[in-house]
């Protein structure tokens, strides 16, 4: 095989090959984050290749021999640990963490478990059969049901200390999902940047912050910095660095939290760690990467800078 990791080729321009779209339920998404970051590394200086991912990846990567791959998936494949294992047996740079903290943040209950050795704060869950959840209340009400591995709150279901019954999941629900005790409060999430929390994010929006109140133009609105205590933004900014050690990631990562002010530092949960955050100008961690003084352009160019510096 070619010895692609030596280093930068000739070229002045280092090549980045953008990956999006690929097969997920988070295509479209992922489709959008790569327009906008392979935007932002031409304004950057870098020659970039965009590429829809699919089966002939190998083939088009070899094609176009990359300095680095610059990872925009999002979803199952993308951010779960597969694509970043082809990328380590293909020999290529690639961004964001690497193949085992991919597959342990995609995974909610493993990661959960990893956060909660490291001392913070989740919630209570257990992991059960689908159609068990159509059939009766497996936890007491409220609770949430969702798939154990997806993102951008594909498949939520919110059932309420009101519900006449169980949620009745859509069939194209995973046989097995997860059931999580429902966290009251304000929706929090915090950037990390290598070893550096960016900023404390609180997420307003009319009822639960679902799909489309992520990716729906005026589905939610974003107060930067959030107007809330500074012990608890210090609590979010020092969790989210010590979770994205904990899953050991790698470049950028994002982590949500819900937190009830009733009940003070008591009431800080951590939800997950996105190890793939939205890539676009307006998205989540860029804007907290503008508001600390980094713009789009130059943060697209810290991720392949620090990728390209991996041995």
């Amino acid at each position: 095989m070619r010895q692609k990791l030596a280093g930068r080729s000739s070229r002045t321009a280092p090549k980045v090959v953008v990956l999006m779209g690929g097969p997920s339920a988070e295509r479209e998404v992922s489709l959008s984050s790569g327009r906008e970051c392979a935007v932002a590394l031409r304004q950057a200086g870098y020659e970039v290749v965009e590429l829809d991912a699919g089966r002939d990846l190998p083939a088009r990567l070899a094609e176009h021999a990359p300095d680095v791959v610059f990872n925009a998936l999002h979803g199952r494949w993308g951010e779960d640990g597969c694509v970043q294992g082809l990328l380590e047996w293909l020999g290529w740079r690639y961004t964001h963490s690497g193949v085992l903290a991919s597959a342990l943040a995609m995974d909610k209950s493993r990661a959960k478990e990893i956060l909660r050795l490291a001392g913070l704060p989740v919630l209570d869950s257990l992991i059960a059969d689908a159609d068990e959840v159509r059939a009766r209340h497996v936890m007491a009400p409220p609770y949430v049901v969702k798939p154990n591995d997806e993102g951008s709150s594909v498949g939520v279901y919110i059932v309420h200390e009101a519900a006449n019954g169980p949620p009745q999941l859509s069939d194209k629900m995973p046989a097995r999902v997860m059931v999580e005790t429902y966290a009251p409060g304000r929706e929090l999430t915090v950037a990390v940047l290598g070893d550096r929390a960016l900023g404390v994010t609180e997420i307003v929006t009319e009822g639960w912050y679902d799909y489309d109140a992520k990716y729906t133009p005026g589905g939610s609105r974003h107060v930067i910095p959030a107007d809330i205590p500074e012990e608890i933004a210090a609590a979010c900014r020092d969790h989210a660095v010590q979770a994205h050690r904990a899953l050991g990631c790698r470049g950028l990562t994002r982590s949500d939290f819900r937190w009830d002010e009733s009940r003070g530092l008591d009431g800080l949960i951590i939800l997950e760690v996105n190890t793939q955050p939205g890539m676009t100008p307006t998205s989540l961690a860029p804007e907290q990467a503008a508001h600390s003084g980094m713009d789009f352009p130059a943060l697209c160019r810290w991720i392949v800078e620090e990728a390209l510096c991996r041995a």
